[in-house]
Order: C-alpha cells, then structure tokens, then sequence
C-alpha cells in the first residue's frame, strides 16, 4: 500500500495525463477529484490553462478528502494559480455546455452505484467537453461501458490496458486488483 501511495499512484497519473496533447491553455475539468491527484498533474502541464477540481466531498472523510484539502495541495505544489475547485455530482456536472478543453477523472466510474449512473457520469463528460476536446479516465471494471457511452454521446473513446507492468506485477501492487484500463477519446 505505501508503495502504491507514494510511486504507484503518481505513475499511473502521469501514464493517464500523457494520452492529452497539452498545449498548455486547456480547460481542464478534473471529475471525482478528491484531493487532487489529477488536478495537481494536468496542473503542472499548463502554462495559462486552468484546471477545476470537482467532487462531492463528504464531511469528515477518513481520507480526508475535501476542497481545503485540494487547494492546499495545490499551494504546495506551486500551481494554486491554475487550480480551482467546486462542489458537484459527475452524474450532474455544474458547468455550462462545451466549457472544457479536456476532462479527466481517477477511479470514479466504479464508485457509481449502477449502469444508469455510470451512463449519467459519460454523458455530462461528453456535454461538458468541447468539439474536438479530449477525455481521459482511469479505472479498473467497467471501462468498456464507457467507451460505449461516450461514443453514443458523440466522442471517438477507446479502451486501453494501462500495460507499465506486467499483469501479475500490477495485481501485487495494486493489492490484487485487476488491471487498470485507459478510456481515452476526442469529441467530435
């Protein structure tokens, strides 16, 4: 577990960010943000861009997720001029249509409790992103029903196995999950 919270998890950020071709101006929306992973990383990738941390954090969560939490990762890591955050459901984005350049999200379809949501969650994605906007999302079951969704909401998405370790490996470090799976695409 440590191992997976001090390298893994930044790894495995970086691996997901890297699908983006940054050009350093985006408007980055960052789904199920917690307490800032992907929000700090696109961060660091943009010159006068903007990234929104959006998430609905519940009061005294034990792993102390919550806005402060993310703004004061933020002030840390020297990027709180290019982070924001606000509260919001994935299943009901609060942001305009076609207001983002990219959007990113870290393990958060399988936090939706069925099909429906999950189907929610892709298609304010799909709102929210502009034309010709990209979409990254990282997570370890139900990625093929996402891929479907966002492509029936009008983006070119595909699925990809997040291949840096081999399977068993991948399986120990991240304590017996299986593989994680890019979705990435391009609205159209």
């Amino acid at each position: 577990m440590l191992f997976y919270s001090k390298v893994g998890k930044q790894a495995l950020r970086e691996r997901l960010l890297d699908n983006i071709p940054w050009q350093g101006n985006e408007a980055v929306l960052d789904v199920g943000c917690g307490r800032g992973l992907l929000t700090m990383g696109a961060a660091h990738r943009l010159a006068t861009g903007r990234v929104v941390g959006v998430d609905v954090w519940q009061p005294g969560a034990v792993s102390g997720n919550r806005a402060e939490s993310v703004l004061e990762n933020a002030r840390i890591e020297r990027v709180s001029d290019r982070v924001e955050v606000k509260e919001g459901d994935a299943r009901a984005l609060p942001f305009a249509n076609e207001t983002f350049d990219v959007v990113v999200s870290n393990f958060v379809i399988h936090e939706m409790r069925d099909r429906k949501e999950r189907t929610q969650m892709m298609r304010e994605v799909a709102r929210v992103l502009k034309p010709g906007g990209r979409v990254a999302v990282v997570d370890f079951i139900f990625t093929n029903e996402c891929v479907t969704d966002l492509q029936r909401f009008g983006v070119e998405a595909e699925r990809v196995r997040d291949a840096f370790l081999p399977f068993w490996i991948s399986a120990i470090l991240n304590f017996g999950a299986v593989q994680t799976y890019h979705v990435v695409g391009r609205k159209i």
